[in-house]
C-alpha cells in the first residue's frame, strides 16, 4: 500500500453503534515517509462495508486537510483517497449527494464493459512482459527509456501520441517527473495497464483525463481528451463539432453545472445498467449456442484415411458443380489429344518425325478445342439469359464463369507450349537431319525440293502466324494477371506504365488479330491441306458467330436502343461519386446485377462495369463509384466541375441535379452516358433464400444496398396487400458493413435511415443493419472509450449515430464472424442460409470455411457466394 515508507498501526480499534444500530468499527492508520505522518480514518461497518471519514498529516487541522498540495507521500496518498472518498460520499462541501454503488454483475456492467483495455487483447497474453523486455533493451539509451518511445516499447503502435498520454497520466500518479523511465518503472507501468480490475482502468481512464490530478475532470481537460481520442480514431467529423459535444457530455455528467466531472460521475456513464447494456452477438437460447460452441471446436481426426475422406466429402458437397464442369472439360481436353495422338501414330510423318508430331498436333487440337471455348464465358446477355429464365443454374456455376474463363486460358497456354515447343525442338529438326531415303515421303508435305534450314519453318506462313500468336498472347496474359491489372507494381517499376485496366482492357482486344492469325494458321497447314480434314474453323464457327452477335448487340443497344439521362450528381467523402439516371423504357434487372457504362468525354472506346444500386422497384438507376483508377479519376474531375457545395440538410462533398442546373446556367449539361446491360451476378440468386447474411466492405457493399433496398420495397407492399415478386423467399436479411472511413456511412445515408425509422415505427423488423468502422479501436478499448460514450449520449438525445450521421449505431473494429455465423446459425436452423460476400479477397477463405463449418456442424445450411468485384 506504500512505496518508499512504512505503516504503523494507529489507535486501538473502538466498537460504536451507528445511528441505525448496526454495530460499526472506525480504525485510524498512520503512514510515515521520513518524518511525514498522514492520518486516515475509516468507518468500517458490519456489513464489510469501508467509508473514508478523514485524511491529514500529522498536526494539520481537517479544514487543512481539504486543501490540495503537491509533493511527497501525504499529498499522493490524500490525492488517492480523497477519489475513493468522493466516489463513496461526493467530493467536499460542495460536491453532490452520494450515488450508490452501480451494479457490476455479469448480467450488466462486467458484460457491457469487460471491458476498458489500454492494451489489445492480443499484447496482453502470458508471457508478454519478456517481450517487453526485450523491446526496453532495444529502445532503451543508458538504460533509460524515453518518454517518445513509450507506446512503440508497450505495443501500441500507430498510437504514439495517446500512449505518451497515458505515460504522463501514471507518472503523475507516481509522482515521476523526468520524461525517461527505468525498467523497474516500466514493469511497474505495465502491470497497472495489463490489471484486469476494472477499478484499476477505471482510476488510470481518470487520471489520463485530470490533467492536474486534483480528483476532478473541467470541461477544457475533457475538450482535449475527445480531441486527442477523436485524432487517434481518425474522426473528422468529431474533431470538427468537439464544443458541440464537449458541451454535451459536460450537460449530461454534470448537471448542476459546477463545472467539472468526478470519478463516480464517469463511473455512472461507463457501467450501464443491465436493462441498457448492449446487445451481445451469442444467440438467446444460451443452451444452443453452448452447443454449437462445443460442436465447432477443432478437433483433429487421428486417423489420417478418415481424415482424407471426410474433408473429400466435405469439399465435394460445397464444390460439386465446379467438380463435375471441370471433370468434363479434362476428359474432352484428354479425349481429343488422345484421338489425334493415336491419328498420327498411324501417319507416315511418325517414321521421321516420331513421338513428336504426335505431341504436337495433340496440343493443337486441344487448342482449338479451347480456343472456341474461352468465348463462351464471356458472352454476358448469354449467360445472363441462362441464368434468369433457365433452370440449368441448379447444376451449371455461372457465378464462376471468370474463373472459368482463366482456367480455359491455361489449357490454351498448355496446348500452344506442346504445339509450338515439340514443332521447334524436334520434329523440325527431325526433320532437317532425315536421310534422302526417309525424306522420300515427305515430299507430298514439303515439297520436292528439301528443305534448306530451321529459319524456312518459321518465316513461312505457318511460323509466322505462329509466333505472332504467341507474342500477343504473352502479352494479354501477362497485363491480365493481377499485379499489372490492378496496378500493384511499385513506383520505381520500369512496367508500371503498362500497368492499370486500360492497358488490360486493350491488351484483350487483341484477340481479333489472333483469331485471324489462327485460322490462316489452321488453312496453312504443312500436313494436311484438305479443307474438310481442316477442322480449326469448325471449332470457332459458332463461338466466334455467337460473341460477335453479342458484341453487336451491346453496340445497338448502347448507341440508341438504350437512352439515359442524369438526373442527379453526388460526390461522397472516400472519392466516391453517385450517378442517378432516368430508367430506360422497358429497362428490367434484378438487385445484385450491373451495367456498363461508357463515357465519351473521358473515353470513345472504354467501357467500365458498375454494379446497380437502385431496387428493380425504383423509377431511376443509380450507381456508386469508387475512384482510383485513370478512368474513373478522369470521370470525377469532369463532374466536380459541374457540381456545387451541398444545401443544408444534403449529404456529399459536391451535388448537382438537371433541374437546378438548368436554372442557374442554360448552357451547363451534364456529360453523356452510355450503359450496357444489365448482366448477371452472383448476388442476384438473393431471392431463393429464407435468409441473408450481407458482408460487404468499403464499396462492396453497393450491390448489397441494392438488396436491402428491394427487400424493403417488396415488404412494403406486402405490409399494404399488394401483389409482392414471384419467388421471393427472404424473411430476414443481416447486413453487415465494414468501413475504414466514417464519411462512407454517408453514401448510403438514406437507405440506413429507413430501416431504423421502419424499427421505430414498431414495424416487424426484418433487415438488421450492423456498421462498423474499422478506424476505431474496438470497443473497450481505451483509445475508444470517450467516443463510446460521446456515441451513446448524442443517440439517446437526437436518435442520430455521432460516427455515421444516420439513425444506425456504429460498432466498433471488424466483427468476430465466427460469431456473426453462430447467432445465425442459432436464429434460424433448419433454414438456408444465403451469404453474400463483396470486398477484399483476403476476407473469402474464411468466410468460405466457416460457411461450411456451420454448414456440416448445425442444422443450418449456408451458401457462400463470392462477387467478383
Amino acid at each position: 500500500m506504500e512505496r518508499n515508507g512504512n505503516a504503523n498501526a494507529g489507535p486501538p480499534l473502538e466498537e460504536n453503534k451507528g445511528a441505525d444500530g448496526k454495530s460499526g468499527s472506525r480504525r485510524s492508520t498512520r503512514f510515515k515517509e521520513e518524518n511525514e505522518y498522514v492520518e486516515v480514518t475509516l468507518d468500517v461497518g458490519a456489513d464489510d462495508a469501508v467509508a473514508v471519514q478523514g485524511v491529514r498529516a500529522a498536526g494539520e487541522t481537517p479544514e487543512a486537510a481539504l486543501l490540495p498540495r503537491s509533493g511527497g507521500l501525504s499529498s499522493r496518498l490524500k490525492a488517492e483517497l480523497r477519489r475513493i472518498a468522493s466516489a463513496k460520499r461526493g467530493g467536499g462541501d460542495n460536491a453532490p449527494a452520494s450515488q450508490p454503488r452501480l451494479d457490476r454483475s455479469m448480467t450488466g456492467a462486467a458484460r457491457a464493459l469487460r471491458g476498458l483495455h489500454f492494451l489489445n487483447q492480443s499484447v496482453v497474453t502470458r508471457g508478454s512482459w519478456p517481450e517487453v523486455d526485450k523491446r526496453f533493451d532495444r529502445l532503451a539509451v543508458d538504460g533509460l527509456l524515453l518518454r517518445s518511445r513509450f507506446g512503440q516499447c508497450i505495443g501500441m503502435v500507430g498510437s504514439e501520441e495517446f500512449a505518451a498520454q497515458m505515460y504522463d497520466a501514471l507518472a503523475r500518479r507516481r509522482g515521476i517527473v523526468a520524461q525517461v523511465l527505468t525498467k523497474d518503472e516500466l514493469r511497474e507501468f505495465w502491470e497497472q495497464l495489463s490489471d484486469p480490475g476494472f477499478d484499476a482502468k477505471l482510476q488510470t481512464f481518470f487520471d489520463m483525463v485530470d490533467k492536474n490530478a486534483d480528483g476532478r475532470i473541467t470541461e477544457e481537460e475533457l475538450k482535449e481528451v475527445l480531441t486527442l481520442t477523436a485524432s487517434a480514431n481518425k474522426l473528422t467529423k468529431i474533431l470538427e463539432r468537439v464544443d458541440e459535444y464537449t458541451a454535451l457530455i459536460m450537460e449530461e455528467l454534470d448537471p448542476d453545472q459546477l463545472g467539472y466531472i468526478e470519478l463516480a460521475t464517469l463511473e455512472s456513464l461507463l457501467l450501464l445498467p443491465p436493462s441498457q447494456a448492449p446487445t451481445s452477438l451469442v444467440a438467446h437460447s444460451s443452451n444452443i449456442s453452448q452447443l454449437i460452441s462445443q460442436r465447432l471446436v477443432p478437433a483433429r481426426d487421428a486417423n489420417p484415411l478418415r481424415r482424407g475422406l471426410t474433408a473429400a466429402r466435405y469439399f465435394l458437397e460445397d464444390n460439386w458443380k465446379r467438380v463435375w464442369v471441370m471433370s468434363l472439360w479434362l476428359s474432352i481436353n484428354a479425349g481429343l489429344f488422345a484421338w489425334k495422338f493415336y491419328a498420327y501414330r498411324r501417319h507416315p510423318t511418325f517414321d521421321v518425325m516420331g513421338y513428336c508430331v504426335c505431341v504436337a498436333k495433340g496440343g493443337a487440337e486441344t487448342t482449338k478445342f479451347n480456343m472456341a471455348l474461352i468465348l463462351l464465358p464471356v458472352c454476358r446477355n448469354t449467360l445472363t439469359w441462362l441464368r434468369s429464365r433457365t433452370s440449368l443454374g441448379a447444376a451449371v456455376p455461372f457465378n464462376d464463369n471468370i474463373n472459368f474463363h482463366k482456367v480455359v486460358a491455361g489449357g490454351v497456354a498448355v496446348g500452344v507450349a506442346l504445339h509450338g515447343v515439340t514443332h521447334l525442338t524436334c520434329d523440325f529438326p527431325r526433320l532437317l537431319h532425315a536421310s534422302d531415303e526417309a525424306y522420300e515421303p515427305m515430299k507430298r508435305y514439303f515439297g520436292q525440293t528439301r528443305v534448306p534450314d530451321y529459319w524456312w519453318f518459321v518465316r513461312g506462313v505457318e511460323g509466322v502466324t505462329g509466333v505472332l500468336m504467341v507474342v500477343l498472347m504473352a502479352v494479354a496474359y501477362t497485363l491480365a494477371h493481377p499485379r499489372f491489372r490492378r496496378s500493384k507494381l511499385g513506383a520505381g517499376n520500369p512496367l508500371k506504365r503498362l500497368s492499370g485496366f486500360n492497358m488490360f482492357w486493350y491488351s484483350h482486344h487483341l484477340f481479333v488479330v489472333v483469331y485471324v492469325a489462327l485460322v490462316v494458321h489452321g488453312v496453312c497447314l504443312y500436313i494436311n491441306r484438305t479443307w474438310y480434314k481442316q477442322t480449326t474453323w469448325m471449332y470457332l464457327a459458332v463461338p466466334v458467330l455467337l460473341y460477335a452477335g453479342e458484341r453487336l448487340l451491346r453496340a445497338l443497344r448502347s448507341h440508341g436502343l438504350t437512352t439515359v439521362r442524369i438526373e442527379k450528381v453526388a460526390v461522397y467523402p472516400g472519392n466516391v461519386i453517385a450517378i442517378h439516371m432516368s430508367k430506360p423504357h422497358g429497362f428490367r434487372y434484378r438487385s445484385g446485377q450491373y451495367i456498363y457504362v461508357n463515357c465519351g468525354e473521358v473515353s470513345p472506346f472504354e467501357w467500365h462495369p458498375f454494379t446497380i444500386t437502385s431496387a428493380p422497384g425504383d423509377d431511376y438507376l443509380s450507381m456508386h463509384i469508387r475512384c482510383r483508377g485513370d478512368w474513373t479519376s478522369r470521370f470525377r474531375a469532369i463532374f466536380s466541375q459541374i457540381c456545387r457545395p451541398p444545401s443544408a440538410g444534403q449529404s456529399g462533398l459536391l451535388r448537382a441535379d438537371f433541374t437546378s442546373m438548368v436554372e442557374h446556367n442554360a448552357n451547363a449539361k451534364f456529360p453523356r452516358l452510355l450503359i450496357d446491360g444489365p448482366y448477371g451476378a452472383p448476388a442476384q440468386d438473393y431471392r431463393k433464400y429464407d435468409v441473408l447474411l450481407l458482408i460487404g466492405l468499403g464499396i462492396g457493399a453497393t450491390p448489397l444496398i441494392s438488396i436491402v433496398k428491394d427487400v424493403l420495397n417488396n415488404v412494403h407492399r406486402q405490409g399494404q396487400e399488394q401483389e409482392g415478386d414471384e419467388g421471393f423467399m427472404t424473411k430476414r436479411v443481416y447486413f453487415y458493413w465494414c468501413t475504414r472511413e466514417e464519411g462512407s456511412f454517408e453514401w448510403f445515408r438514406g437507405v440506413m435511415n429507413e430501416v431504423a425509422e421502419r424499427d421505430a415505427a414498431g414495424e416487424e423488423s426484418v433487415v438488421e443493419l450492423h456498421n462498423h468502422c474499422t478506424s476505431v479501436y474496438e470497443e473497450g478499448d481505451a483509445r475508444s472509450a470517450m467516443v463510446v460514450m460521446l456515441q451513446a449520449l448524442h443517440h439517446a438525445k437526437s436518435g442520430v449515430d455521432v460516427v455515421s450521421g444516420t439513425r444506425v449505431r456504429t460498432h466498433f473494429a471488424r466483427p468476430c464472424w465466427r460469431d456473426v455465423f453462430k447467432r445465425v446459425a442459432c436464429d434460424h436452423q433448419g433454414q438456408r442460409v444465403g451469404v453474400f460476400y463483396c470486398g477484399d479477397q483476403k476476407l473469402t477463405p474464411e468466410l468460405r470455411r466457416l460457411s461450411q463449418d456451420f454448414s456440416h456442424r448445425t442444422t443450418t445450411k449456408f451458401v457462400f457466394h463470392k462477387e467478383n468485384f
